[in-house]
């Protein structure tokens, strides 16, 4: 557990204006919180269906489907 001020540039950064942990701040935390962090060090993986909802949010939007 992290017990002092975060500091931007060592325990994370801000990328298209949402906040990224790094990888020696989630290290230092101490504990994978299964959120599918980018710098996880601890191995996790989201689920697919998360990345896709997830790259969905970061394009701006849900992808059209086409109904066959």
């Amino acid at each position: 557990m992290i017990d002092r001020k975060l500091v931007e540039g060592v325990d994370y950064y801000f990328e298209n204006g949402l906040m990224v942990f790094t990888e020696y701040y989630l290290r230092e935390r101490g504990s994978c919180c299964t959120n599918g962090c980018r710098h996880c060090p601890y191995g996790f993986e989201p689920a697919e269906s998360m990345r896709v909802a997830e790259s969905n949010i970061h394009q701006g939007g849900a992808e059209a489907t086409e109904n066959s």
